[in-house]
């Protein structure tokens, strides 16, 4: 009784959190700071992932995104001039009230999708009795490796792209 209080006030909040630091991740005008909040949220949402037994899930969140990403984010805003980004940035009124209608719209798509949202899926192949004699990480590397290894592949080829593209134009700017 008292650890499924605790679990659930755990859940709770992080997911308060998550919420919160994603908030702030996209008010702050400083892109480092950003960056820090984006961190947060990412190790909020790995607090989830613990409390709902994907430890796999949990711990690529971290070693993925919280680290290997965000490293990649810190270092392409430390390529870019971000003093000569903001001498060139003006406070332009239709552009704030273009960007607060779209984002409305956004806003209202996704309590729409909320609100219609109904569980339809199929059942996969590992039952709990699967789970339980293989454990979730090795379920989950068994499909990740097995099943999805192309796209796996697709995904890691396309952010090298990504961070070449990054250096590319970054040094482009400097010459």
């Amino acid at each position: 009784m008292i650890a499924t209080a605790f679990s659930w006030l755990v859940f709770i909040g992080a997911g308060l959190v998550a919420i919160v630091a994603a908030l702030l991740m996209v008010t702050r005008r400083n892109p480092i700071h950003s960056a820090l909040w984006l961190i947060v949220a990412f190790f909020s949402v790995a607090i989830i992932y613990l409390s709902l037994n994907a430890q796999f899930i949990a711990v690529a969140q971290v070693i993925v995104y919280a680290g290997a990403i965000m490293m990649l984010v810190l270092f392409v805003i430390m390529l870019i001039h971000l003093e000569a980004e903001q001498e060139l940035t003006s406070k332009k009124t239709s552009a704030k009230i273009i960007g607060g209608f779209i984002t409305i719209i956004l806003f209202l798509e996704i309590v729409a999708a909320v609100l219609s949202f109904q569980v339809t899926g199929t059942k996969g192949p590992f039952t709990p009795q699967m789970l339980a004699n293989y454990g979730n990480v090795r379920s989950v590397g068994m499909v990740l490796y097995g099943k999805y290894m192309f796209p796996f592949e697709i995904a890691s080829i396309l952010l090298l792209i990504g961070i070449v593209g990054a250096v590319v134009l970054s040094k482009r700017r400097k010459e």
